[in-house]
């Protein structure tokens, strides 16, 4: 007997259970094997239920905060300790039964949702209030470059991009190609000559051969290197540059939106923190911060100014989110800039070449099953996500890695990722794409 416990001791405490109730069981199936056999037998049951009870709670413990994505496996150990003891526990097997009914639908539920990938929550930053307007040039350029990238020495980091979303369209530094706009390495110099290009018809807007003629009526057009690039930010399609409009309308039409419009909404002290930040990476004197706001105040009416934010009305995300799921699916594409770099079918101007067709129904499928994918995804809406999340999960070929930046996962909410999921699920090459609504 002291040998059996202390075998149990060190095999742990659930072993000890199990042996002492053998130890009864084969004690009072001796002594009165009729009577005693039926009630050992449902004390070796609670036993078990009890060793269930304890490992879904042990494990719930120590998964509540980790990312194994193990919290379900408590349900099925209760679903199970539930279902075992319904069967010798009649007077209250219903009861048991309808429990564990309850917590198998709930295992069922928590481990689909575990097994989506992830998105990670919380609030996004609150919008400081900053007066712009007395800041040193070096520091104000510093807000410049958090506007564009997202923090300051992010200018050189693949992906990095600020609330200006400028990162998706241009390039920035000298040998690098920007395929969808003009690279702005030089932008100050090369302003001063764009105004001269016979294509500008610098103080005569009326003869410009583009699909917007001026900024608002009787703005008239760019007089100097920071007219031009105020004139460029508030009315894009004023002035294409030779090769960078939008295909199929001679260059006329300008794919970049107006940055002071939704979804970017910069104001005029963020727009100059933004060009102020162009001339002082390149070791020049900028302009001073009145001179590029009036410059901007030429061709913004006051009525289009976004307004920057007060104390009184700062909130979290405020501007933070490209878009926040309210919006029909095709607006988020525009919003999160994706009709830019991709072709969609069924989505109105997507037809950018920058990175692949959408026809996510007809290519997931294939691509999981490619032997070079690396991600996790087992299903059509699970490569989708993990595409816009990890883009670099499974880089499709002839198009680069890091390309696409890794920053979705964070500039639009979940419920504006589930659209988009939902829609490219349903999108398959030579068929009608869906609804968009």
């Amino acid at each position: 007997m002291i040998e059996l416990i202390k075998a149990g001791l060190a095999m742990g405490w659930p072993a000890l259970a199990l042996l002492v109730a053998l130890m009864f069981y084969f004690k009072l199936s001796i002594s009165d094997p009729v009577a005693n056999k039926r009630a050992v037998f449902k004390t070796f049951i609670g036993i078990l239920g009890a060793m269930l009870l304890f490992m879904a709670v042990a494990n719930y413990k120590m998964n509540f905060f980790a990312e194994s994505r193990l919290l379900p496996v408590s349900l099925v150990l209760i679903t199970s300790m539930a279902f075992m003891m319904a069967l010798y526990f009649t007077n209250i097997s219903a009861l048991l039964k309808i429990g564990g009914f309850m917590f198998f639908i709930a295992a069922a539920l928590s481990g689909y949702g575990n097994w989506l990938p992830q998105v990670e929550g919380g609030f996004p930053p609150i919008e400081e209030k900053k007066d712009f307007s007395n800041m040193p040039q070096t520091e104000l350029a510093d807000e410049g470059e958090k506007i564009i990238f997202g923090g300051v020495g992010q200018n050189k980091v693949q992906g990095a991009i600020g609330k200006g979303q400028c990162p998706l369209c241009h390039a920035f530094h000298k040998g690098m190609l920007g395929e969808r706009a003009p690279n702005l390495d030089g932008l100050p110099e090369r302003a001063a000559t764009q105004i001269d290009d016979a294509r500008y018809h610098k103080g005569n807007p009326a003869a410009r051969d583009s699909s917007q003629k001026e900024s608002f009526p009787g703005s008239g057009t760019a007089e100097n290197a920071q007219e031009y690039i105020a004139e460029s930010h508030s009315c894009p399609s004023c002035f294409v540059v030779a090769g960078y409009g939008v295909k199929g309308t001679n260059d006329k039409e300008s794919p970049m939106p107006a940055i002071h419009k939704p979804p970017i909404s910069l104001s005029l002290p963020e727009l100059a923190a933004v060009d102020t930040w162009l001339y002082v990476r390149e070791g020049r004197e900028a302009p001073s911060f009145d001179e590029i706001v009036k410059s901007y105040e030429k061709f913004i009416p006051e009525s289009d100014r976004p307004k920057p934010p007060t104390e009184g009305d700062a909130k979290p995300g405020a501007s933070a989110l490209m878009a926040d799921g309210t919006e029909p699916v095709d607006q988020i594409f525009s919003k999160g800039q994706c009709v830019a770099c991709h072709t969609i079918p069924g989505i109105a101007g997507a037809t950018g070449t920058i990175g692949p067709k959408l026809v996510e129904g007809t290519n997931a499928p294939l691509r999981i099953k490619d032997k070079e994918y690396k991600g996790k995804a087992k299903s059509v809406p699970d490569y989708i996500m993990e595409s816009i999340i990890e883009p670099s999960a499974y880089v499709v070929k002839g198009f680069p890695d890091n390309t696409m930046p890794k920053v979705f996962g964070q500039k639009l909410s979940a419920g504006a990722l589930k659209k988009i999921v939902d829609y490219l699920s349903q999108v398959q090459e030579g068929k009608e794409p869906p609804k968009t609504s």
